[in-house]
Parts: C-alpha cells; structure tokens; sequence
C-alpha cells in the first residue's frame, strides 16, 4: 500500500494539531485529581469533614487539631470547632475527641476556581504531627 507524500504530510498534521488541542485543554484545567471539590457562595460555610487521631480506638490527641491555609484564594477561612467524632475508617464504635473543620468563604466577588491546600497541626501524645490536605475549591458570588 502506498501512501503519498501529501497524505502523510495531512494526517501529520492533524496528529500534531490534535496533541496540542488537547494539551491545551487539560493546561486550562486546574483540578487536583483525587481531591474533593467544594463549592462556595459568598457567606456561606461548610462542614468539611471529622478531624480526628486514633490508635486502637483511642484518641491520642492532647489538644486540639489546629488548622493554617497554605494556599488558597483570598477571603477563604478554615476554622476548627471541638467535638466528639466516630472515626469510623477505623472501625471504631463509640465517639473519641477531635474536631470538625470548616470552610468559610467572604467578599466573594468573581467566580474562581483554586486548589485549597490545609496544613492540620495535631499536638498527640507521640509529639506534634503535621498532615496536609488539598481541596478544589470552587468560589461563586
């Protein structure tokens, strides 16, 4: 079979044109794979989620967790609130200390979407812990 010269040259073409479509596509994307997406109104606030640190059912935990925005949009807070959680990933059945976290977001006036990145300072009997956790965030007025 042969091929002429203006076909390669064609189909070249349109190899490389739809290479780059595509590489243009995901360089507009900002989303981090494997991370929740939270959406945000302006004023609103929402539960992320239990904040806890447990060894066989027992919270190791001797104050509570502590919360830092390392990178995020402007007017966005996270907060920590005690409670009593059920970590429940490790199977436990009753209630230990920990916290939950929340994200606030104020002065919002263009739609946005950011990577949040959280740094957690656990102060736990085995000595201080830092965890990081990263949310699409995406902000409406």
């Amino acid at each position: 079979m042969r091929m002429s010269a203006r076909s390669l040259l064609t189909i070249l073409h349109v190899g490389i044109a739809g290479a780059l479509g595509i590489a243009g596509a995901q360089a507009q994307n900002m989303t981090i794979r494997g991370s929740d997406t939270i959406a945000l109104k302006g004023g609103e606030s929402q539960e992320v989620g239990e904040i806890y640190y447990v060894t066989n059912c027992i919270s190791l935990l001797k104050s509570m967790p502590q919360v830092e925005i390392v990178q995020g949009p402007p007017g966005v807070t996270a907060e920590m609130k005690e409670a009593m959680v059920v970590p429940r990933e490790q199977r436990c059945p009753l209630p230990l200390k920990g916290a939950k976290l929340f994200i606030a977001a104020k002065g919002v006036e263009d739609p946005s979407y950011s990577p949040l990145i959280l740094r957690i300072t656990y102060d736990t009997r085995e000595g201080e812990r830092k965890l990081s956790h990263i949310y699409n965030l995406y902000l409406v007025p």
